[in-house]
């Protein structure tokens, strides 16, 4: 296992771009159907998952996703953090297609691994 390097850092637009492929490939071209909508966040949520996890970068990811129908009344969303600015991260990805919203947000917190060379 290579140790962390001293670098890592959670990087925002490779997030997004994995998030924004993955809604698109998911929802882009469905018409909202609440009977899909648990299927639709869970697949959105593995397949970032999946594809986060292959940058094999130091981080833990924690997803959250939300689809609701477009129908006029307003969404809000807020996130609060206490964490290593200088490392840990997070991104908030809304898509809409005409007739949802779909809001993704992830947050990367680095996972420090020591080597063991440096005790000796």
């Amino acid at each position: 296992m290579d140790f962390q390097d001293d670098s890592a850092e959670f990087s925002v637009e490779n997030v997004q771009m994995i998030v924004k492929n993955t809604i698109v490939q998911t929802i882009a071209d469905h018409i909202y159907n609440a009977k899909q909508v648990d299927g639709w966040v869970n697949v959105i949520v593995e397949t970032c998952l999946k594809h986060l996890q292959n940058l094999n970068r130091p981080f833990k990811y924690l997803i959250t996703c939300v689809i609701t129908q477009m129908n006029g009344a307003g969404m809000n969303t807020a996130t609060a953090q206490y964490w290593d600015q200088s490392k840990d991260g997070v991104a908030s990805i809304a898509y809409n297609n005409g007739n949802m919203h779909c809001v993704v947000t992830v947050f990367g917190l680095c996972v420090h691994i020591d080597d063991p060379q440096e005790e000796i």
